[in-house]
């Protein structure tokens, strides 16, 4: 069964078969993983998040509870979990950004974009945690504005207006980290 995944909507009955769960994890999981250790850093913290996630999703389904846009509803419960994560202990490294490194870089010009890379992420940590959740989702996760107002459970005016001010304020320190 191949299902586009901006399309996929949860199956109508409330009893979900095996195989609709499978497609929603093998669909879903991965991204969501990226996500979350994206955010937190951390491959356990990522792989726990990724669980607690697909849990909380069961026992919705299971409490009778639809969500008409599961991508947006698996998100959020990712979300959410990490805000809490936040709350519960700082982040020491908040985005693996440099994932894609290609060794056949020049070494001069990969130092430069590990350290340009290291800018960058030192200006995210300085952002509030919901800039921070913004600008992954829309620039690292490629996140429709629409998406990312659902997740938020916000407009979608006020999620451009998060994404506008964090990236003022990215621009604004990675300017000042220069001088």
């Amino acid at each position: 069964m191949i299902v586009r995944m901006e399309t996929y909507a949860a199956p109508q009955t409330t009893q979900v078969d095996r195989q609709d769960l499978a497609g929603i994890y093998d669909l879903y999981s991965q991204a969501i993983f990226r996500y979350a250790y994206r955010l937190l850093g951390d491959q356990d913290h990522a792989e726990e998040c990724v669980a607690e996630t697909f849990s909380r999703y069961l026992g919705a389904v299971r409490d009778g509870r639809r969500p008409e846009n599961v991508k947006a509803y698996l998100y959020r419960i990712a979300h959410n979990w990490i805000t809490d994560s936040y709350r519960r202990q700082p982040v020491s490294n908040i985005l693996d950004m440099d994932m894609h490194a290609d060794p056949q870089d020049d070494p001069e010009d990969r130092t430069d974009h590990n350290l340009e890379m290291e800018r960058l992420r030192e200006a995210l940590r300085r952002l509030p945690a919901e800039q921070r959740l913004v600008v992954s989702m829309r620039f690292l996760e490629e996140l429709s504005h629409d998406e990312v107002a659902t997740i938020l459970d916000k407009t979608v005016e006020a999620t451009r207006a998060l994404q506008h001010r964090a990236v003022a304020a990215l621009r604004r320190m990675l300017i000042e980290q220069e001088e």
